[in-house]
Parts: structure tokens; C-alpha cells; sequence
């Protein structure tokens, strides 16, 4: 959607290195085995789907497919393939997922509104609501009309649909990776800035999905295209370790020796890390070569009591390594994610990561919130398993972003920060990395941030520009709890000065706003196609006349020359097309559709 490159491989496939550029294109068009079969381009994709959910409807897939190719046909991308190829890719890659059949149908069609005549109409006529919400939902606004803001305006319309159905961002990731690793048919300048722009947004989301089998992925292609050089030294490191699955086979065999004495029912396997997480790891180090420490993961079959059971039997067989344990099943990330960390000194004195986790666990730290998708009757789900906080605190602070720079800059901003979990009033708290006590007074809602004068952190009263740390416990004092006295001539509300320190977008977004609640406010594109529909109704009455549908009006738009209804919209609100005018072309349209 994003790119119209060529062929790409499916979920999991590796990337070449640097040196094998000039068969890149060949091998990534090889790899697409199942788009070979002309008699049946959606075998493959209709196997792995039912080979997770057997009773699956292919019939509707295959019918999605057809029209898909039909209104495709005659497009190509940029590399000469014909252009269904990346539908089809971005479906393998939900199938892959474990995703529903809903999602495979919307993943085919995902780009037939935006690029082919195919109307949402005609999509809720043959798929119904969901599918179409879906397709709507990742398709972009039109930058010929829209200029700049059309990119942070298509971020902030796929968020709010997402808020409905997180399925338009899953969508939206796989998009992205067959894009990604179809960058050869591109510019080296364009490359750079599709796989930057990749980095700063969509990689950050899929972390805050917890999809860690697809992030992996974004992960190293990006890599790939943006830091070729340490790619291929990676690679070739990963490549040439001598002994290394010998040491791990070793390592593992050990530890379910040291479970199974202290009888605690596991399946350990080595855990690869990914090319990503390795130079990510060196970087951070400053390491002449690549920090690659073997790691293992421990699945264990019971309990959460069982992973601290786990966990005592792995430090009773090795020595733990000092500041190197995390418990984030105490305290769960905000991803679901759900593991315990430990790094011991194991065989031959070598460092040894040990992930330890239920099976369930296991599965959400892989698909996050494709899990429920993927694993349907799954009973024990995680605390907060339905509920992405992160998603909700974004979909109130993009109310208060009229602009579409700011919002895209706030979601970069809020993505590329660390979290940390604070404790207010017996409450649970998430923060970005760095937040302060301002940052947590705006967060427990919009009065309690303008009105904040004071806080204690950890029982100790402390400057509100003070960065909190993970776990502290913060007390805030405002205006009006009674609890700090207040002069009668002292200022209220925030302080501008605010701005230089406060990390969330929620607080960002709130001082902001107060400062500018007495100019003219913004109006965001959202709110101009309400309002230029309202004012199409209001025209319509006039008449005596009214829409039963929006059918006419997208057909209007059509004539018009407009991409959609909604620049249509867009441009009645502001006065571009007199909303008169507009309905009497509507009527005649109507009236006389010959």
C-alpha cells in the first residue's frame, strides 16, 4: 500500500546480505512460492489458514481473491509483477499471524478502494461492516489533496479505527513488512526514508502490540536497509559461530536436568536472538563485535507459581548474574507481554540469557493481540489482555490534536520513549521513560494537570520537574485539594514553562491547549467531514429532501473528480464547493441519474 515495489517473501523469511544485491530481486521473488501455481494463486494461503483454523471458510477467501485480482488486473508495481501479488503477500503474512478469516478477506482487498474503482459500498454490499471497517481503516487520504498533512491524518484515522478493531493495525504491520522487503524496485534515498519512517511509527507499534513474531522481522529489514555494513557483519557472525548449537544443546540439556529434580514440568529450547536485537546490543555496548549471548527459553507447563519454581531450580544449577533479573510477570509489560529474565554464568563461564514463562505466556510474547485470533479457546488469558492502555491514552490525546504534524509528532514521541509503571493513590500508572510528576498529574486527568502545584515522591516532597523512576510512588497536591496553601494573587493553571520538561503527549497536548483555548481553535480533516456532511443535510432539508444513503455522494465525488467522499466533504466545509451548488448536482444526479 505503502510502496509499490516487488515480490516479497512470507512471515519469517531471512533477508539476503549486502554482498548478494544483484540476485536480491530473483531470490525474493522465489520465495513466493505460492504465488507460482497459476492454477490456483491461493493454495498456499488458503492451507496455512486452515491449518490453524481448520473449519475456516476458504470459499469467501477465495471469492475475496477473485474481485481483488479482477479490479488489480492490469496494475502493476514497480518491479513489473502484477500487482495482486501484494495483497496476496499481505494475507500469507496474516495467515501466518494466525489470523481470522475476516482479516485474511480485508488484507486481500486492502488496497482495491484506494487504487481501483471497487467503492466502500460496493465492499459492504459483498463482505458486510467488518471487512469493511478494515479496509477503510488503512486506506490512506489522498496527498494531492491533503499535502503534508495527509500522512499524519492517515496515521491518526488508522489509530481511531484501530480503536474499534485493532485488526486495521495487523493489517496495517503486514502491509508494511511485504513493502519493506520489497524496497528493491526503489530509490536508495526513498529506501532510506520508507525504512526511517518504518523505525519511528510502525516498528514501535507493533512492539506495542506485543507482536514480537512480526516486530522481529520489521526489526531486521529495516536493518538491512538502513545499516547494510553492520547488517552483513551480523550475518556473517551468525553464520560462523564454531560449537555454538553444540553449547546451547549442551546448556539446555542441563537445565531440564535441573528441573525435572526440582520437579517443575518444562520444554526448553534455545532461543536465537534476532539480527536487530544483536546490533542493537553491540551498539549499546560499544562492542568491536557482534554481543550475541546465547539465550534459552523455559516454557514450563503449570502454573505462574511455577516460572519462581523455574526460576530457583536455573539459579540452583548456575549462579545468577547481579542486576541482570527482570520479573515481568509481577509487573507485566504494557504489550501483555509476561517473562521472567535471568542471565546466569553457565557451562565454560559464558554468559547464559534464561526467558522463563507459561505456555500461555509464551504465546501472547509471541502474536500479543493476535493471540485471541490465533488461539480462539484460549481460557487464562493474561490481566489486561483486552484492554491496550497505551491505545486508549492515544485515542484521548488525538481528540486535542487539531493539527496533523503535532499529532504525528506526539505518537512519534510517545512511541520512541521507554515505559515506566508509577504508583498514584493505589493505582497502577504507565508513563513514558523520563515522565515527571506533571506528566502523572495530567494523566490522572486533564483539571488535576492544570491545578497541579506540588508532589512527594517515595514519601519526599520534590521539584515537579523531577523524573521519575520505574515503581516510585507519587502523591500530587493541586489547587483545590486543600493540602497546599495557595496565595491569593498567585497564578493558576500550568505554567508554560512546563513544556521544556513534561514527556507525554497527554500532558503536551492538554498545557498546549490551555494556552491556546483563546485564540481560534483548530479544526482537524475529521471534523471537517462531519461538518460538511451536517452542512449537505441542513442544504438537503431546504429541498425537502434527504439521503438515504451515501451512495449518490460518492458518485458525486466521482464525477467531481475527487479521490472519495471524504475530500468532497473536506472541501464543501471549507467553502471550496458552495454546499448549495453541491446539492443541486446531488438532486439532478438523483432525480435524473441518465
Amino acid at each position: 500500500m505503502d510502496v509499490d515495489a516487488g515480490h516479497g517473501a512470507a512471515l519469517g523469511r531471512a533477508l539476503p546480505t549486502p554482498s548478494q544485491d544483484m540476485s536480491f530481486t530473483r531470490r525474493l521473488r522465489s520465495l513466493l512460492s505460492f504465488q507460482g501455481n497459476d492454477d490456483d494463486p491461493v493454495a498456499t494461503l488458503t492451507r496455512t489458514h486452515r491449518s490453524i483454523h481448520p473449519s475456516a471458510d476458504v470459499a469467501v477467501v477465495r471469492r475475496s481473491y477473485a474481485i481483488a485480482e479482477s479490479m488489480h488486473r492490469g496494475q502493476f508495481r514497480k518491479s513489473g509483477d502484477p500487482y495482486i501479488t501484494h495483497p496476496l503477500a499481505v494475507a500469507q503474512i496474516c495467515a501466518e499471524l494466525g489470523m481470522d478469516t475476516t482479516t485474511i478477506v480485508a488484507a486481500l482487498l486492502h488496497d482495491t478502494v484506494e487504487d481501483t474503482s471497487y467503492t466502500l459500498e460496493a465492499l459492504h454490499g459483498d463482505f458486510g461492516p467488518e471487512v469493511t471497517h478494515l479496509v477503510d481503516g488503512v486506506t490512506k487520504f489522498d496527498k494531492a489533496y491533503y499535502g503534508k498533512a495527509a500522512e499524519g491524518e492517515t496515521i491518526r484515522k488508522m489509530i481511531v479505527a484501530a480503536g474499534k478493531d485493532v485488526r486495521v493495525l495487523v493489517i496495517k504491520l503486514a502491509d508494511r513488512l511485504h513493502n519493506m522487503r520489497t524496497l528493491d524496485a526503489r530509490s536508495p534515498a526513498s529506501r532510506a526514508r520508507i525504512a526511517t519512517a518504518t523505525l519511528d511509527v510502525l516498528v514501535p507499534l507493533c512492539d506495542r502490540l506485543g507482536i514480537q513474531a512480526l516486530k522481529r522481522d520489521l526489526d531486521d529489514v529495516v536493518l538491512f536497509h538502513l545499516e547494510p555494513d553492520a547488517y552483513a557483519r551480523i550475518d556473517a557472525h551468525v553464520k560462523d559461530r564454531p560449537g555454538w548449537n553444540e553449547y546451547l544443546t549442551d546448556v539446555s540439556t542441563k537445565a531440564r536436568t535441573a528441573l525435572r529434580r526440582s520437579r517443575v514440568d518444562a520444554a526448553v529450547t534455545p532461543r536465537p536472538r534476532h539480527y536487530y536485537s544483536i546490533w542493537k546490543d553491540t551498539v549499546a555496548g560499544n562492542h568491536n563485535v557482534p554481543l550475541d549471548l546465547p539465550r534459552i527459553a523455559v516454557v514450563v507447563d503449570g502454573p505462574d507459581t511455577d516460572c519462581y519454581a523455574a526460576l530457583g531450580a536455573i539459579h540452583g544449577r548456575w549462579r545468577p548474574v547481579a542486576g541482570r533479573f527482570k520479573d515481568f510477570i509481577a509487573s507485566p509489560k504494557n504489550n501483555l507481554y509476561r517473562s521472567l529474565h535471568t542471565t546466569v554464568v553457565g557451562p565454560e563461564g559464558r554468559l547464559v540469557e534464561v526467558l522463563i514463562r507459561t505456555e500461555t505466556m509464551h504465546r501472547y510474547s509471541e502474536y500479543g493481540v493476535a493471540t485471541t485470533y490465533r488461539y480462539p479457546k484460549v481460557a487464562d488469558e493474561p490481566p489486561g489482555a483486552d484492554q491496550l492502555t497505551w491505545l486508549k491514552r492515544v485515542l484521548d490525546w488525538q481528540q486535542d490534536a487539531t493539527d496533523a504534524g503535532q499529532f504525528l509528532d506526539s505518537l512519534r514521541c510517545d512511541l520512541a520513549e521507554g515505559q515506566i509503571t508509577v504508583f498514584a493513590h493505589g493505582n497502577a500508572y504507565e508513563l513514558p521513560g523520563g515522565s515527571t510528576p506533571v506528566d502523572l498529574a495530567y494523566e490522572l486527568g486533564p483539571q488535576q494537570g492544570d491545578q497541579c502545584l506540588a508532589a512527594t515522591i517515595n514519601g519526599r516532597l520534590a521539584p515537579l520537574s523531577s523524573p521519575l523512576r520505574d515503581g516510585d510512588v507519587v502523591e500530587i497536591f493541586s489547587e483545590t485539594d486543600g493540602h497546599v496553601e495557595v496565595e491569593p494573587n498567585a497564578p493558576r493553571g500550568p505554567r508554560k514553562e512546563w513544556l521544556g520538561f513534561v514527556k507525554s503527549s497527554q500532558a503536551q497536548m492538554q498545557i498546549n491547549r490551555y494556552f491556546d483555548e483563546k485564540k481560534e481553535p483548530g479544526i482537524s480533516i475529521a471534523d471537517k467531514v462531519r461538518l460538511g456532511r451536517a452542512t449537505i443535510g441542513l442544504c438537503l432539508r431546504k429541498h425537502d429532501r434527504g439521503l438515504a444513503s451515501e451512495v449518490p455522494l460518492r458518485r458525486l465525488a466521482e464525477e467531481l473528480g475527487y479521490p472519495d467522499l471524504e475530500t468532497l466533504l473536506v472541501a464543501v466545509c471549507e467553502r471550496n464547493l458552495e454546499p448549495d451548488a453541491v446539492v443541486e448536482q446531488l438532486i439532478a444526479l438523483v432525480d435524473h441519474p441518465d
